[in-house]
């Protein structure tokens, strides 16, 4: 028989405060059972001495603390798992959306996991093809990686989201891949897009998605992308599976996370997020990986906006530190009308070198990465030089490269929101473009791919 507690001696907002308690545990879960014998449930957020710290999930609205009893359940948030969670949509506290049944469970996880043992983590290695050119072209992305997507307020992140998990696959393996979707603080115009999407092209079999709306409680929103972390861990872990989990928005946990912070009074850090901030991504980025001795693999696609569009902002900037590269969408390219707008020149994988190659890739990926890069960069440069000083003062080469970079935006970068490239074909794309410069020019590729695969792609 669990024990009731008459003792709340203050609310304020979501929290509550309960004296004279004993044995209570930090993120214990509690029951609040109001005047009228409705339930609520929360969290313990803090204890000190024979106080507790409670954050209801429901907030506190109608609640008259002198006719309310709480009672602690001694167990965290925990996720029912069992194969059954494919195909399903969950809230973000793992109850089901879909009007589907309840999951049976092989077993109950609590949701802020174990961390991994630096020792038995195995190097990322693995090449995963999302069928987007820039990104399986230039910023790689390899079985195990984090690798985050740094857009701002309108541009189409959320599309870019749902095609990276249509399209994304494992080549070269039989290992079932699977994706985990959790959508934090999202409008339901946005959760129903997602849902559609998945479901009308088939892509909801293999996936698992937890979705947090704008007017769900803050803090449902810091339990989603635990829970979606905790269903990929039984998914990968246990089942043996690759696990693709993308995140969004990690904004709007950053701001559900500063909103608790100012409740409970903490002092505040840079631009009044909590000094924890950095800690606290961490607990969800280091939650990916592969395992020695373990088939499957966690790879996670966090997606954040950043406010005013600023990279120097504490969410990218502490997320930059934490991850193995990013992606960043532009604005001008988007007023263009390209689709998907990556900034490539910023952009970043650092373990894109581990995934691509022979047996991997192609051989020749990473010496066209490279000249596709240079070429591109200098092509923006003659461009800006242009517009400062007139087309006039450039060179021959120079007007070469800008045209290159514009065909390079058009031919290589711009892509169908349902158009799946493979990475011959993404490849091929690159040759075709390196073909517009002077063999002179291509001092990036070692002669023998040239010889190889340029007569093929400038028609000789």
């Amino acid at each position: 028989m669990l024990k009731e507690y008459r003792t709340i001696s203050e609310v304020a907002g979501p929290l509550m405060l309960i004296k004279q308690v004993e044995g209570i545990k930090f993120g214990e879960l509690a029951e609040i059972e109001m005047q009228d014998g409705s339930i609520r449930r929360g969290r313990v957020l803090e204890v000190s001495g024979d106080k507790a710290l409670v954050q209801i999930f429901e907030g506190s609205s109608g609640m008259n603390v002198n006719q309310c009893k709480v009672r602690f359940l001694g167990k965290g948030i925990e996720l029912p798992v069992s194969l059954d969670i494919l195909g399903r949509v969950f809230d973000g506290l793992g109850r089901p959306r879909d009007k589907g049944p309840k999951i049976i469970p092989e077993k109950r996880l609590d949701i802020n996991g174990l961390p991994l043992n630096p020792c038995a983590r195995n190097y990322p290695s693995e090449f995963i093809q999302t069928g987007v050119s820039t990104i399986d072209g230039l910023n790689t992305l390899v079985r195990g990686q984090k690798l985050p997507i740094f857009s701002g307020s309108g541009l189409p992140h959320n599309r870019l989201a749902a095609q990276i998990a249509r399209q994304a696959k494992v080549l070269g393996t039989d290992t079932k891949f699977a994706i985990v979707f959790a959508a934090m603080g999202i409008t339901f115009e946005e959760a129903d897009f997602f849902i559609s999407d998945f479901r009308k092209t088939g892509a909801i079999d293999r996936s698992v998605l937890f979705i947090n709306l704008a007017d769900d409680p803050a803090i449902e929103r810091i339990a989603t992308p635990r829970m979606a972390l905790t269903a990929a861990e039984f998914l990968a872990y246990e089942k043996g599976m690759h696990v693709l989990v993308i995140l969004t928005d990690l904004t709007n946990y950053a701001e559900a996370l500063r909103e608790i912070s100012a409740a409970r009074k903490e002092v505040p850090g840079r631009r009044g997020y909590p000094g924890y901030l950095y800690t606290d991504l961490a607990t969800i980025y280091e939650r990916a990986g592969r395992i020695r001795g373990r088939e499957g693999s966690i790879t996670q696609f966090p997606i954040l906006t950043m406010p005013e569009d600023d990279k120097t902002h504490p969410i990218p900037d502490l997320t930059g530190y934490i991850t193995e590269g990013q992606i960043i969408l532009n604005r001008a390219l988007h007023r263009k009308g390209i689709y998907p707008p990556v900034d490539v020149l910023p952009s970043l994988s650092r373990l894109k070198d581990k995934g691509i190659g022979k047996g991997k890739t192609r051989e020749d990926h990473a010496d066209t990465l490279n000249q596709l890069y240079a070429a591109y960069a200098r092509g923006k440069e003659a461009k800006e030089l242009a517009a400062i000083l007139g087309e006039a003062a450039l060179s021959e080469a120079d007007k070469l490269f800008a045209k290159f970079a514009d065909e390079f935006e058009n031919r290589y970068v711009r892509q169908g929101e349902h158009e799946d490239r493979s990475i011959e074909t993404t490849l091929s794309i690159g040759w075709q473009l390196l073909a517009m410069l002077p063999r002179s020019e291509l001092k990036r590729v070692r002669d023998e791919y040239l010889d190889k695969y340029l007569p093929a792609a400038s028609g000789g």
